[in-house]
């Protein structure tokens, strides 16, 4: 149920509340259950009346379903979505044979999660949305921003309830910009934006009814059939009886209607515009990728569309930017809850900038034809190797081993498994056939396991972040000096020197 800004429906911000987070995508919504898990006020506010209705970021890759897992909602996210089908091509009105359209991959132990998953946007968004009221937040909709300003303490934002009332200014000690590809909080902030066309012809994308298609494929139309050079699509959308209709067309309308939509899908294909009996969301855009020039400015944060616009062809807007928002909230509650130094949030933009115009440029090149939906497009791969918060301390490492600024693998040793020992907001020591430290370093709620030898890890000690990677690895030979290296570490994120073992 959305609920409106108004004196009957609930508590205005209060002064001094700690993050404002603008936008309740699946960037704000992610993290806000972050934060909210560790017990951190947050503000959500959406200019429009309730949640995005319609099915565009449909596609979630395996690394999203991890974080998903972690915030207690994978389970769902399963439940309502489905595996994508496999293409099927059209010519001159008869099918010509399927097209595989993602290569095919394998669950392993070290990586359960293979995609893409299906599932229409809105539903994402309401299982986060529903997840985040578990953990006491909530989202304060027909509220947008109109003025922000910062100090060296803290932000002061101006919040106008879009149907009319008197404005609300609130002071958090952190603002972060989750409203999307045009920005308000960008644009306040005076932060610019660098990119490009992608292509020239806009897309049309909606949400139809069309009962006369079967739903065992995802139907290709190219061609003559479907302009020159152009295409359009129609994906079954699982658990629903809708198809989400993608098609180049000539021109960008104002406001796309339904008679549009039943106008260009049945001049790109064999469907006639009587079959399809109901068109319940529509929106047409032209394909750019872009890139903010910085993902921080002082108190201010970028996450998602607000820092990157990509091509939807490789299904990475929505992944990226859930994972920005995994890598932002830890850091906050570190800062705001932990005693961390601020200095802790500059490897924000140091891992997030990086990760995010990488998966930009496969975007591009996938919608371009140059490159193919493959392992890149999952997400297990993307590391911060390079980051300042990665420490690997052993040497003569082969070169596909497991190091630090890795993802950490999954798995199932002793009766534990490594994802539910992760989930959660603490960093976890694990050991692999070796023993954990006497003295362990002074993380807030750190775990600590021991397990048998695993192959996708390696003997070894290693540091998992709150988000999955692996902060710190060592061989675990020398118990001393394994832990003032950990203490090193910790140092990092604000903690004492030394902490007893547990």
């Amino acid at each position: 149920m959305t609920q409106q800004w108004t004196e009957e429906a609930g508590r205005r911000p209060e002064p001094g509340e700690e993050v404002l987070i603008v936008g309740a995508g699946p960037t704000g919504l992610v993290l806000a259950c972050d934060l909210a898990r560790r017990g951190v006020r947050a503000v959500v506010v959406e200019r429009s009346p309730g949640l995005f209705p319609g099915s565009r970021g449909k596609g979630i890759q395996p690394r999203t379903l991890e974080v998903f897992h972690d915030l207690g909602v994978v389970e769902e996210v399963l439940r309502l979505g489905g595996p994508a089908p496999v293409g099927m091509l059209w010519k001159d009105g008869a099918r010509v044979g399927e097209h595989r359209m993602f290569e095919e991959a394998v669950p392993t132990e070290g990586a359960p999660y293979t995609g893409p998953w299906v599932m229409p946007q809105r539903r994402t968004q309401d299982v986060l949305h529903r997840r985040l009221v578990e953990l006491g937040g909530e989202v304060r909709f027909g509220i947008e921003l109109t003025a922000l300003s910062q100090d060296d303490e803290g932000v002061e934002a101006v919040l106008t309830p879009v149907a009319g009332g008197a404005p609300v200014t609130l002071r958090a000690r952190y603002a972060v910009a989750a409203d999307g590809g045009r920005s308000t909080v960008r644009r306040l902030t005076g932060i610019g934006m660098t990119g490009e066309q992608v292509d020239s012809a806009p897309l049309l994308v909606a949400d139809v009814v069309i009962p006369a298609l079967d739903r065992d494929n995802w139907h290709i139309f190219r061609g003559a059939e479907a302009g020159s050079g152009g295409f359009a699509t129609l994906c079954p959308l699982p658990q629903t009886d809708e198809f989400q209709f993608v098609a180049q067309t000539d021109r960008k309308r104002e406001t796309v209607t339904a008679q549009d939509v039943r106008e260009v899908l049945s001049s790109l294909t064999p469907i006639s515009a009587e079959q399809v009996v109901e068109v319940r969301w529509a929106s047409d855009f032209t394909v750019n990728a872009a890139l903010a020039d910085r993902f921080r400015q002082g108190r201010v944060f970028l996450a998602g569309d607000a820092a990157h616009i990509h091509s939807p062809a490789g299904g990475q807007g929505l992944n990226t930017s859930v994972q920005d928002a995994y890598n932002l909230g830890w850091k906050l509650a570190a800062v705001l809850r932990d005693g961390a130094p601020e200095t802790l949030l500059d490897s924000y933009e140091e891992e997030r900038l990086p990760n995010a115009a990488a998966m930009l440029g496969l975007s591009t090149r996938i919608h371009r034809g140059q490159a193919r939906r493959g392992a890149e497009t999952r997400q297990l791969g993307l590391h911060l190797r390079e980051s300042s918060l990665s420490r690997e301390t052993r040497t003569g490492l082969p070169e596909d081993a497991l190091a630090a600024g890795d993802r950490a693998p999954d798995g199932r040793r002793e009766g534990i498994r490594l994802f539910d020992l992760f989930a959660g907001p603490h960093f976890t020591l694990l050991a692999v056939d070796t023993p954990l430290p006497e003295r362990l370093p002074a993380l807030p709620g750190l775990r600590t396991a021991r397990i048998g030898a695993y192959e996708a890890y390696g003997r070894g000690l290693y540091l998992i972040r709150p988000d999955g990677y692996l902060a710190w690895a060592g061989s675990g030979e020398d118990p001393a000096r394994s832990a003032a290296a950990l203490d090193a570490w910790a140092r990092l994120v604000g903690a004492p020197v030394v902490a007893a073992a547990g």
